[in-house]
């Protein structure tokens, strides 16, 4: 007879770990205990030496489908002759900081939605749930994940849920949001002008009704609200652009089941299980030629692809038995701000909502939905969020400091450096608005709760202007400052685990360099900055960014001389050369063009920048597919749109002391040209240069940052490099955009 200690870390707590646990000590006839504390599970079992050898075994091999274990610990000690197993309260270590991992919140599992269909007291029931499915992060307040510690406290269980909630053998034992039709959170339907609430014996079948007549909900789901309206109607949707000012941006589509999805977009087998999994994210998807349920323009407008989700709250599907149509599903917010999660809120912020449907259970920890792709068959993250932040990457080492890193102004998310864990908060989102900034200082405040944590070290953007670096500079603490595109390239390294020089290739939008110039179209060798793209001059600074023919005007401007700029017959000459009028001027035919030509020769808010992305703005630009834009990253959404794959041909380029320049004006004043062939051979030039630079220099590839979220460069990259047999490496579970920013701020620290 022999007894046996353990310690487990990973995700084992609110999973149904410990009635696992349960089960198999019983089954190999053992004794012993298990319970949670604030760094996992602790357990110990006695029996012979062959039965502890069966149980170990199947620990490994049996596992809870949300449950996953990180390290295990055990040691022989001496045996206590128990004559049961039993599941013990847990208890809160002081002695030690928490290392207990946090659950994300997860999709309803197929076992709860047949007890919302058939009698009992889960039939038709808003919030039911079980250790496999539901609420985890969003309603946690500090570990360990207990009942106490959630926002479900303020329910107390009725009879019948507690003795399942009791039962180590039912699997909602220790589901810590149990709750039924007799003593869960309720729903409630509210009317948005007069604030009142509406009384109505079937909620969902009302809320369908006002969807059905063109009106707009916003329904509260697990990490925060959505505002929810019929996919397929035109009116509704352009009245939401106007209200959300949100001109083209796409809007995300949920839909009933995934027969729903594949009538609207190509759907392959990778992507189908994205869908369905546990996780349940928005899969980015090519929009169908032909379709049997005619999606509204509006959606998606100019663009080939199309953000598609399943139903994933029970909420969700009961409100699909009564809406055949595909829904708007967009996150309940302002501009820049965080998803709203307060139905107060939505009176004060949102007046143009008509119905709200919310519930009683607070949102502790806000979380929007996760953005995904799938790249020659692999996931590609875009936004990392519900289902899959808190997001834990292993260390093969223990780290001597607690790091911070606090991530770059858009796209924001925050990571902590624990021991041999890198823990990655969810998407926070852009800071750009002080309840943005608010949320970024609420989440780091959660997580130091969450673990006790008091950060060593914190590591920012080398921007000074960023939100993040100024945040940092003002906690007086040890600072350690991090290039923007060499965070991605080491974001990449730290999902991987890679160690050693790579050829990085950190493409995006803008980001501060090292030279006074803002950089984006950077090729490191190790650390070093090896190659770029020759900078461009953005005509006005900021402005520039929204307006891609000032990019492409810079260009111009950079080979020719005014006279001959205007005697061209391009639209982005076009563009400013016609008189303008206003409130306080009228400008003259070209005077707009005299102004930025001397802004141009003069240097005058024109700062230099290397960005891919500006490129992808310039393309649009000289192709007239996009003068000006209203969202990150549309240009290059566009130009992917007009991408032909029987067009092989490229520009011109060349390298000169690491400068990349791509000849592309040459090309223009001296080629017929149609959008096709323009966007074609930009892509096809990029996925060239980045194989001939491989090739040159013989080592393995690590491609990362923003651009690369286009999805047409990537598959093309990644195709290029594998047929010269190149090794390389972009994130699949981390955002490869600045959403990874923080991971890769993290890692660099750790590699000093």
């Amino acid at each position: 007879m022999i007894r046996k200690s353990f310690l487990i870390n990973g995700v084992v707590q609110g999973v149904g770990f410990r009635p696992f646990i349960y089960k198999l000590a019983c089954g190999n006839s053992l004794c012993g205990f298990v319970k949670n504390d604030s760094n996992g599970v602790e357990l110990e079992i006695e029996g012979s030496e062959e039965n502890i050898r069966l149980f170990e075994e199947q620990l490994h091999m049996q596992l809870p489908p949300l449950a996953r274990i990180d390290s295990l610990t055990f040691k022989e000690i001496e045996p206590q002759n128990e004559k049961s197993f039993e599941i013990i309260e847990s208890s809160n270590n002081t002695q030690n900081s928490k290392t207990a991992l946090i659950s994300p919140d997860v999709s309803t599992c197929q076992a709860c939605l047949d007890d919302i269909k058939n009698v009992g007291k889960y039939r038709n029931y808003f919030a039911t749930n079980c250790t496999n499915c539901g609420p985890r992060y969003s309603i946690i307040e500090t570990v360990p994940y207990d009942r106490k510690n959630s926002s479900m406290k303020k329910f107390g269980m009725c009879k019948s849920c507690e003795e399942e909630y009791k039962n180590p053998l039912n699997r909602r034992y220790h589901a810590q949001p149990i709750s039924c039709n007799n003593c869960g959170p309720k729903l409630s339907l509210w009317h948005v002008e007069s604030q009142t609430e509406i009384q109505e014996d079937d909620l969902c079948m009302q809320v369908a009704k006002y969807i059905h007549e063109g009106k707009i909900v916003c329904i509260k789901g697990i990490g925060g609200f959505h505002i929810v309206c019929d996919a397929t109607n035109d009116e509704v949707i352009a009245k939401l652009r106007e209200y959300k000012n949100r001109p083209s941006k796409p809007f995300a589509i949920m839909c009933k089941e995934i027969e729903q999805i594949q009538s609207l977009a190509c759907v392959n087998d990778e992507e189908e299980k994205l869908l369905g999994s546990k996780e349940a994210p928005i899969v980015i998807l090519k929009k169908c030629v032909f379709s049997y349920v005619k999606l509204s323009p509006l959606l998606a407008p100019n663009i080939i692809r199309l953000g598609c989700m399943l139903a994933y709250t029970p909420l969700h599907h009961l409100l699909f038995g009564h809406v055949e149509t595909p829904l708007v599903a967009t996150s309940a917010n302002l501009g820049d701000e965080p998803i709203i999660t307060q139905r107060e809120d939505i009176f004060e912020k949102l007046p143009f909502v008509d119905f709200v449907l919310d519930f009683d259970r607070d949102i502790v920890n806000g979380v929007d939905d996760s953005l995904l792709q799938v790249i020659n068959g692999k996931t590609q993250t875009l936004r990392l969020a519900r289902g899959y932040a808190p997001k834990v990457i292993k260390l093969p080492f223990k780290s001597k400091k607690k790091i911070l890193a606090v991530g770059a102004n858009q796209k924001n998310s925050v990571a902590f450096v624990i021991d041999d864990n890198i823990i990655l908060s969810p998407h926070i989102g852009d800071l750009e608005s002080l309840k943005a900034f608010e949320y970024f200082e609420r989440t780091i405040e959660t997580f130091k709760r969450f673990y006790d944590f008091e950060s060593d070290i914190i590591v920012h953007d080398k921007h000074p202007g960023y939100m993040t670096t100024k945040w940092a500079k003002e906690q007086n603490k040890e600072l350690l400052a991090v290039g923007h595109h060499l965070a991605h390239i080491y974001a990449c390294k730290a999902e991987f685990g890679l160690q050693g020089d790579y050829l990085g290739f950190s493409f995006d939008g803008t980001g501060y360099g090292d030279e006074g110039t803002l950089w984006g179209g950077e090729v490191f060798v190790g650390d070093k900055r090896k190659y770029h793209f020759k900078p461009i001059k953005l005509l006005g600074g900021a402005k520039a960014i929204k307006e891609p023919r000032r990019v492409a005007l810079s260009m111009l401007f950079d080979t020719l001389s005014l006279e001959e700029i205007q005697a061209l017959d391009l639209q982005v000459v076009k563009e400013f050369s016609h008189p303008k009028s206003t409130s306080s001027l009228s400008l003259t035919a070209h005077a707009e063009l005299r102004l930025l030509h001397q802004s141009h020769t003069k240097n005058l808010n024109a700062p230099l920048s290397s960005s891919v992305g500006r490129l992808f703005d310039a393309i649009a630009s000289f192709s007239d597919i996009a003068q000006t834009i209203s969202y990150e990253g549309e240009s290059g959404l566009l130009c992917e749109s007009y991408y032909d794959e029987n067009i092989e041909s490229t520009f011109g380029y060349t390298i000169a002391e690491g400068e990349i320049e791509i000849q592309i004006v040459e090309f223009i004043l001296n080629n017929p040209y149609d959008k096709k062939l323009l966007n074609s051979m930009f892509i096809n030039t990029l996925v060239k240069i980045i194989v001939d630079i491989s090739k040159r220099e013989k080592i393995k590839v690590i491609l990362s940052g923003g651009v690369f979220q286009n999805k047409t460069l990537l598959e093309l990259a990644a195709c290029g490099l594998e047929e010269e047999d190149i090794m390389y490496h972009f994130q699949q579970q981390t955002a490869i955009n600045d959403g990874g920013i923080a991971l890769g701020q993290a890692y660099y620290a750790l590699n000093l």
